[in-house]
């Protein structure tokens, strides 16, 4: 699919519905696309071309990729784009899926996204300095 297609098509998805960024599309189509180079490396000894990816899958490859590429600054860019917890890639996942951008299998659900990591706990702790005893030498 060339670009210009899907930016119409997330177009027509943000007029409909208006809770999420262009970006936050942008960024899920990314994140698929790196989420699926990883697994491949991982699974280079298989044969497997192609394979499904699972929500859960989905949501730890999104966070690796977030954090490679926006660090400490992760959890504000996807709370301005309107992204505040893994349920709200789901949508985005899901949205896509209707408009024929993404597929699914019969058993992929919008709940396969529900509550898999908090952001505070992904995107957050990962920077914050871990508490040190301090040690006194007499």
């Amino acid at each position: 699919m060339q670009d210009l297609e899907f930016a119409e098509i997330v177009s027509l998805i943000c007029k409909e519905d208006a809770r999420f960024e262009k970006k936050a599309y942008d960024f899920v189509r990314q994140g698929l696309d790196h989420t699926v180079k990883e697994l491949r490396k991982k699974e280079a000894s298989k044969a497997e071309r192609s394979r499904h990816v699972s929500g859960p899958e989905l949501l730890q490859g999104m966070r690796i990729f977030a954090l490679d590429q926006y660090g400490p600054m992760t959890k504000t860019v996807l709370n301005a784009w309107g992204v505040k917890r893994c349920r709200d890639f789901g949508d985005i996942v899901f949205n896509l899926i209707e408009y024929n951008v993404f597929s699914k299998t019969e058993s992929d659900r919008p709940e396969d996204f529900a509550d898999v990591y908090t952001f505070e706990e992904a995107f957050v702790k990962p920077y914050q300095a871990s508490k040190r005893r301090t040690v006194v030498l007499d």
